[in-house]
C-alpha cells in the first residue's frame, strides 16, 4: 500500500526524503515509514548532533559571506589608492623636473649676487658656494635637500644687511697683501683700518677698489671696529657713505 506523504511537521519531509529515494516501482509499505519515523524524529531534535555541526556550518557560511564581502570592498578601495599613488608618482616627476632648474638657477643668481655684493668675507662666502655646486650635482641628495640648503644660504646672505661686523683679514694695498681690521655696515658700506691704525679706507662700490680715507676718520672707524665687537656702547659715527644708488 502507497502512504501519502503531508508536510505538516520535519518528519513528513524526512517521510518526502524517504519516498523520492524508493527506487522505481518500488513502494514504502506504511509500516517500513513507521519504522523509519523514530529516526526522523531523531534528526530533528535540538540536541542531535548533525543539528548541531549544519547550525555551526551555516553561521561559517554567513560569517564568510560578511568577510568575502568586507574584502571585495577592501580590495576596491586599494585599486583606488594605487591609482592614486600612481597619479602622485607622476606628479612627482613632473615636480622634480621643474624644481632642478629653479635650483640651478637660484645658484647662478646667488653667485651673481655674492660677486656684485661688498667684497666681505670673501672666503667664507665662496666656500659656501662651491658646497652648493658639489651638492647640486651629487645623485644621493634629493631636491628637497638641495634647495634647502640652498635656501639656508640666501638667508645667510639676507641677514648680512642687517647686521654690524668686525673681523681681521687680509686685503691687497699699493700690491702688497696686508692684515687689516675690517668693519661691515649692513651691506651699506665696508671699511678697513691697519692693525696699527696707520691707515684708514672703504670700498669705493662705483669704482670696485679700496679707497684711503682721510685721517680725520681713523677714530671714528676704531670706535665703530669695538661697537661692532660689543666692546663698548653703541654711538653715533661719523662715517662716508656711498650715496644710494639710482633705480633702474
Amino acid at each position: 500500500m502507497l502512504i501519502s506523504c503531508r508536510p505538516p511537521s520535519c518528519l513528513a519531509a524526512a517521510m518526502l526524503a524517504l519516498c523520492a529515494l524508493a527506487a522505481p516501482g518500488q513502494a514504502v509499505s506504511a509500516a517500513g515509514a513507521a519504522s523509519t519515523a523514530p529516526q526522523v524524529e531523531a534528526l530533528g531534535a535540538p540536541d542531535h548532533p548533525l543539528l548541531a555541526q549544519y547550525r555551526a556550518v551555516s553561521r561559517q557560511t554567513a560569517a564568510l559571506t560578511i568577510y568575502n564581502r568586507h574584502l571585495q570592498d577592501l580590495l576596491a578601495s586599494q585599486a583606488q589608492e594605487k591609482t592614486s599613488l600612481e597619479q602622485q608618482l607622476k606628479d612627482i616627476e613632473v615636480t622634480k623636473q621643474e624644481i632642478v632648474p629653479l635650483i640651478l638657477h637660484m645658484l647662478d643668481s646667488l653667485e651673481q649676487f655674492v660677486r656684485m655684493d661688498l667684497p666681505f668675507l670673501p672666503e667664507e662666502r665662496q666656500q659656501r658656494l662651491a658646497q652648493l655646486k658639489a651638492l647640486v650635482v651629487r645623485p644621493d641628495s634629493t631636491e628637497a635637500e638641495k634647495f634647502r640648503r640652498l635656501m639656508e644660504a640666501f638667508q645667510v646672505e639676507n641677514e648680512y644687511g642687517n647686521t654690524i661686523e668686525a673681523y681681521k683679514g687680509n686685503i691687497v694695498l699699493n700690491g702688497t697683501t696686508s692684515s687689516v681690521n675690517f668693519l661691515r655696515l649692513g651691506r651699506v658700506a665696508l671699511y678697513y683700518q691697519r692693525l696699527d691704525g696707520s691707515e684708514t679706507g672703504f670700498w669705493n662700490k662705483e669704482e670696485k677698489r679700496w679707497q684711503t680715507l682721510p685721517a680725520d676718520y681713523r677714530n671714528a672707524i676704531r670706535d665703530g671696529l669695538r661697537i661692532a665687537r660689543k666692546e663698548t656702547a653703541p654711538d653715533l659715527l661719523t662715517l662716508p657713505v656711498p650715496a644710494p644708488e639710482a633705480a633702474r
